[in-house]
């Protein structure tokens, strides 16, 4: 594997960045219902204003969302390709999960048979 970090590394370390913080996981969860202003995203946060605007920065800069202009509304809408994304990077290591969940499940059979003895 290269040292040097490749375009795509530098977008998964925002995503992953930003679905660090459980305040933006819930943005996300509620833009996944469908486009919301700031306003409708702070209501039922409890945070401010201006802390949901720097939680919707950190999500754009990341690609996981976008803000439209319809007139005074501005949309924010959920973009959930850096999420397929990122299911993907993991997914690529499930072949390892799934060979060491199989060896671990070898060696408690093979404890099993041991205690039947």
């Amino acid at each position: 594997m290269s040292a040097r970090l490749r375009p795509s590394d530098l977008d998964l370390d925002l995503v992953f960045g930003a679905l660090a913080d459980a305040t933006r996981r819930r943005i996300l969860a509620r833009l996944a219902e469908g486009s919301a202003t700031v306003n409708e995203l702070v209501a039922p946060s409890g945070l401010s204003q201006p802390t949901v605007s720097q939680h919707l920065k950190v999500l754009e800069a990341a690609g996981l969302v976008t803000r439209g202009r319809q007139a005074k509304y501005r949309p924010v809408r959920l973009n959930a390709q850096p999420l397929a994304t990122a299911a993907q990077w993991i997914g690529d290591y499930r072949r390892c999960w799934d060979e060491s969940l199989d060896q671990l499940e070898a060696f408690v059979k093979t404890l099993q048979q041991k205690e039947d003895q």
